[in-house]
């Protein structure tokens, strides 16, 4: 039997992607050595990017389905080494491509990444259901995603996307963790607090932390970038409107007037730190009954009057868009880490979110701060 090709083996082994950079391994410098014997056996020895990288059995796993399916192997060996540090300076760079390390990549005029900081003037309200869901929402339609839990006092959002493995740093980078269905990149304080420790940090600690989640983590290429903020308008929602000055508001709220007068003011921080409004969403519309009629346990009407007085603040329309009925699924999938719009993607509130996640995604990322590519000329 002929020994299997060294080219097919190269070929087979690029199909394999690190699951946390989400790029070829052997793009990354992390295929050290591929050796072909004889008798089919197959020798191939990756370098992890650090010592116990938490993903390393997915790696070994996924090189081993690809070189097996090559033509003549008949066994595979993977075995695991560590990148050198000269090895990991020369990935940071390729991966940050020459640009200053404490460099915001979203904050740049030529940055294609829309991004959302979902907003309430309230906690309660369901905005981080929401901005899960919306993620994952997005994800489906076919754009990369990432998460940023900006709620440092009262993070959920890894628990609610089922992550549990913290992110991989490689020097004084991170790597987020992604979700395995929907490959959606989340950062989180929680990852890094022990157990359910609470965070007791004041405004210049924020600051940092937020700056350190948006230049250190390497996120890739991403589409859209959703930041989960803390309810009302202090210093992380001053914070996101300087680090991320062409950075959306998406405003949720509650059908009730009282929820609906106090988003009014998350949303009116707009007006001073000059943010684009993208749309209101209202959460907990009402409860579809049995018999198809829907009780409004929250009265109604919140979500359209947000919307009409920031339009009428701004001087330009702020859409409505849309209503998410309460859901029993939406709750359970928050618990249990299992988002609604990919468990039961049919029930009243996963078909909502999704209808909102589509109209996100038609929207492209303004003009607002980004080059044009057009030169003056003098006027003959």
């Amino acid at each position: 039997m002929p020994a299997p090709s060294t080219e097919a083996l190269h070929a087979a082994l690029a199909t394999v992607d690190d699951p946390e950079i989400r790029k070829p391994i052997t793009e990354l410098g992390m295929l050290e050595s591929v050796e072909a014997g004889e008798d089919g056996q197959v020798q191939v020895t990756v370098l992890l990017t650090v010592p116990g990288c938490p993903m390393k059995d997915t790696i070994t796993r996924e090189v081993t389905k690809a070189v097996s399916q090559v033509e003549h192997v008949t066994g595979v060996d993977v075995r695991l080494g560590v990148m050198s540090d000269e090895q990991r300076g020369s990935l940071k760079d390729q991966l940050r491509g020459g640009q200053a390390e404490r460099e915001i990549p979203f904050a740049q005029p030529d940055s294609l990444t829309t991004v959302y900081a979902i907003a309430s003037g309230k906690g309660g309200v369901g905005k981080s259901s929401v901005t899960v869901n919306l993620a994952v929402a997005l994800a489906e339609e076919g754009l990369r995603v990432g998460v940023v839990d900006a709620d440092i006092y009262g993070f959920s959002v890894p628990r609610m996307l089922g992550v549990s493995q913290p992110p991989t740093q490689v020097d004084d980078m991170i790597l987020p963790p992604v979700t395995e269905q929907s490959g959606v990149k989340v950062i989180s304080i929680g990852m890094f607090v022990p157990g359910n420790q609470p965070v007791v940090w004041r405004g210049p600690m924020l600051h940092r932390a937020m700056q350190q989640f948006l230049a250190d983590v390497y996120w890739g290429d991403l589409d859209v970038l959703l930041l989960d903020l803390p309810p009302g308008t202090g210093d992380i929602a001053i914070t996101v409107a300087q680090l991320l000055p062409s950075s959306e508001l998406i405003v949720v709220t509650t059908p009730q007037q009282a929820a609906a007068e106090v988003a009014e003011r998350a949303g009116a921080i707009a007006l001073q730190t000059h943010q684009r409004l993208a749309g209101v969403i209202e959460n907990m519309s009402w409860l579809e009954m049995p018999d198809g009629s829907r009780q409004e346990l929250f009265g109604s009407g919140g979500g359209r009057s947000v919307a009409e007085s920031l339009s009428r603040s701004i001087g330009a329309e702020v859409p409505l868009l849309g209503q998410v009925p309460l859901d029993v699924a939406l709750r359970e999938g928050g618990d249990q880490g299992l988002p609604v719009v990919t468990e039961h993607p049919d029930s009243p509130a996963a078909t909502a979110l999704r209808g909102i996640a589509r109209q996100l995604a038609r929207r492209g990322r303004g003009l607002a701060g980004r080059k044009l590519g057009i030169t003056p000329t003098a006027r003959v």
